[in-house]
C-alpha cells in the first residue's frame, strides 16, 4: 500500500499538554508514513508545525506562534493565503491529544461535525473511558470485574474507615492526582490534591501483591489485532514519574512471562470492553490480576506514545486501523415532513 499522509493533533486544554507533546514528537521514530502535526495550543488554537524542525522547546518558548495558524472547516483544516483558503492536505488525523479535550470526546466531536477521517475514540468510547466511574459501571455490564470502589464529589461527607486505599481523580490520567492513604492522618492531604484537579474522586482498597498488566489492541474488519502482554516495572503504584517515560517510548517492551492461559483471559476481557464502542481507535487496557482473576483498572484510549512500544510492527497496526476506519452514515434530509405538513394546511 502507498504510504498516506497522517496528521498528528495534540496539545490542546488539558493537564496532560505536554504529555501529548512528547508523544507526538515520538510517533516521528515509529510511524513510516509522512506526518504533519497540527498543534493545539492553551487557547484551543490551531498551528501547523513542520515535522522536519518540530521539537518541544517550539512550545515552551511560544515560537509555534510563527508558524502558520489553521482554521478548522468542513472537511480538513485550512490555512490563509494571499489567495484564500488552502486545504492542509492529510488523509488522516491521529488523534493524540492525552486528557481533556482528546480524551474526553471534544476532539472527536469535531472531527465528525466536520466530517474529518480520524484515528481515535469515538465520542461515546471517550465519555466512558474518561471518567473513571463510568468506567467502573461499562465493565461490569460488559461481564470484566473491577476492584471494589467507593465514588464521591467534592460536597459529600467522605468517612473512610479501612486502610490503606487509593484516591483516584475520576477525569485525569497519567497517575496525576493519586495518592495510596495508609491511615486517616494522610486522608486530608491526599483529598486536596485529588479535589484539586476534579470535582468527583473514587476510592479503592489498596491491594498488596496485586499484578498489573498490560494489553493494547485494535479490531479491524472483525479482527483483533493484539500487543504483547507487558507487566510495567512498578513500586506500590505506577507514579507520573515512571508513567510519563512511556509517553516518548519507542524502543520495543519486554513480553511478560505468564501462561497462556493469562494471555488468553487478558485478551477475553479486552475484547468484552472494546467491543465495538472503540472501533477506530486504539487502546490499552490496563489490568490488575489478584488471585488469578482478571480486574479492569482503566482503559486509556490513546494511551502514551500509542503504546507503539508492545508492538513488534506498530507501523502495520496503524495502517490497518486508517484502511479500515468506522463508516460514518449521513442522515438525508429531505423535509418531507415539513413539504407534508404545508401541503396539508393548503399552503405547498
Amino acid at each position: 500500500m502507498k504510504n498516506k499522509t497522517i496528521a498528528i493533533v495534540f496539545g490542546a486544554q488539558s493537564y496532560e499538554h505536554e504529555i501529548s507533546i512528547v508523544s507526538a514528537i515520538a510517533m516521528k521514530k515509529v510511524l513510516q508514513h509522512k506526518l504533519v502535526y497540527i498543534f493545539i495550543d492553551q487557547n484551543r488554537s490551531f498551528y501547523e508545525i513542520p515535522a522536519d524542525i518540530i521539537k518541544s522547546n517550539l512550545f515552551s518558548s511560544g515560537q509555534y506562534k510563527k508558524f502558520g495558524q489553521l482554521y478548522l472547516e468542513k472537511k480538513g483544516f485550512f490555512k490563509k493565503t494571499l489567495f484564500g483558503m488552502k486545504k492542509l492536505e492529510f488523509d488522516v488525523v491521529l488523534n493524540l491529544t492525552h486528557g481533556g479535550d482528546g480524551e474526553d470526546g471534544v476532539l472527536a466531536s469535531l472531527f465528525k461535525f466536520y466530517e474529518i477521517p480520524f484515528i481515535g475514540p469515538r465520542v461515546e468510547a471517550s465519555v466512558v473511558s474518561f471518567n473513571k466511574y463510568l468506567t467502573k459501571m461499562y465493565a461490569k455490564e460488559c461481564g470484566v470485574k473491577t476492584i471494589d470502589y467507593e465514588y464521591y464529589t467534592k460536597d459529600d461527607e467522605i468517612n473512610i474507615e479501612n486502610f490503606p486505599v487509593i484516591i483516584k481523580p475520576v477525569r485525569l490520567g497519567s497517575s496525576i492526582g493519586i495518592s495510596i492513604v495508609h491511615s486517616k492522618e494522610e486522608l486530608d492531604y491526599a483529598l486536596d490534591v485529588a479535589f484539586e484537579f476534579d470535582d468527583a474522586i473514587i476510592v479503592e482498597p489498596f491491594c498488596k501483591g496485586i499484578k498489573e498488566f498490560n494489553l493494547a489492541g485494535t479490531k479491524a474488519n472483525g479482527e483483533y489485532l493484539f500487543s504483547m502482554v507487558e507487566e510495567p516495572s512498578k513500586g506500590d503504584i505506577l507514579d507520573f514519574d515512571k508513567k510519563y517515560l512511556d509517553f516518548n517510548r519507542t524502543s520495543q517492551a519486554q513480553e511478560a512471562k505468564v501462561s497462556k492461559e493469562l494471555i488468553n483471559a487478558l485478551e477475553d476481557s479486552f475484547k468484552k470492553l472494546y467491543n465495538n464502542l472503540f472501533e477506530g481507535a486504539l487502546i490499552r487496557c490496563d489490568f490488575f490480576v489478584l488471585d488469578g482473576e482478571v480486574y479492569i483498572n482503566e482503559i486509556n484510549p490513546i494511551p502514551g506514545s500509542m503504546s507503539n512500544y508492545l508492538f513488534s510492527d506498530f507501523n502495520s497496526i496503524i495502517t490497518t486501523i486508517l484502511e479500515n476506519l468506522p463508516k460514518v452514515n449521513l442522515i438525508p434530509i429531505n423535509y418531507e415532513y415539513v413539504n407534508t405538513i404545508q401541503q396539508a394546511k393548503g399552503k405547498a
